[in-house]
């Protein structure tokens, strides 16, 4: 029950990387991290942010893959295009299950790059991806498609490249899932509260998680959605707190 992480530090420790390491303990598996960029930001505010480069990732990934047996992996900033290649390769080289945290904007409504990721994620990394979890924003951009109903969250589900739940947090609650285009919708109560941020990072991280403790993918994101769910509500420092 090895999984990996591919994505950027916050040094606030609510999102990116810190945050799928403390998501992937909480429900057992032990986690790796591969950092893609380093950044400035807390709960609030995003700042700045300084990749790493694509050579150095590699090797990142190689040294992790050199000891150890992951399956499945999840992705969180990427940053760039090149990156993206990059990672897209070594999923291909490794055989490795990706779970793609399609970032582009942070919670506290900062560009995580200054580049469109949509294209390279659609044409390099999604095509190999086994889900993608976008928020209604992300889903806009990776398909085209303006979403303002539960009936065009369906619609652009059934235009990304692979399997997808697209979040309901600004849709009223109404979580979208499709898988190999069956239709499940998740209805879940909206919590007025600030502890949102890396709420993204959490649920990708969550649906990993289950899935190395041989969950099929349908129950890992509904055990995810659930997971991250009562982690808003035990929520403190601007994030949630992991609890199972």
């Amino acid at each position: 029950m090895i999984v990996m992480s591919i994505a950027g530090v916050d040094p606030s420790g609510g999102a990116g990387v810190f945050a799928d390491l403390k998501s992937f303990q909480a429900i057992g598996a032990y986690g790796t991290g591969i950092v893609t960029a380093l950044t400035a930001q807390n709960p609030y505010n995003f700042f700045s942010a300084l990749p790493i480069s694509p050579e150095y990732i590699e090797e990142q990934i190689d040294s992790v893959m050199d000891s150890y047996e992951v399956e499945f992996i999840k992705t969180g900033m990427l940053y760039s295009p090149e990156i993206i290649k990059l990672v897209s390769k070594k999923v291909k080289e490794y055989d490795l299950k990706a779970v793609v945290d399609p970032v582009m904007v942070a919670t506290s409504g900062g560009d995580l790059t200054k580049e469109d990721l949509a294209e390279a994620l659609n044409r390099y990394l999604l095509p190999k991806s086994i889900l993608t979890t976008p928020n209604i924003s992300e889903a806009e951009k990776l398909t085209g498609i303006k979403i303002n109903t539960k009936e065009d969250a369906v619609k652009a589900s059934k235009k990304i490249v692979c399997n997808s739940l697209i979040t309901g947090g600004h849709l009223d609650g109404i979580n979208t899932i499709n898988i190999n285009g069956e239709i499940t919708i998740k209805k879940q109560d909206l919590i007025k509260t600030d502890n949102l941020h890396g709420t993204g990072c959490n649920l990708s991280a969550a649906i990993v998680a289950f899935l190395s403790k041989n969950n099929d993918l349908h129950t890992s994101i509904l055990k995810a959605l659930d997971y991250v769910y009562e982690g808003i509500k035990n929520g403190n420092y601007g994030t949630l707190i992991a609890k199972i």
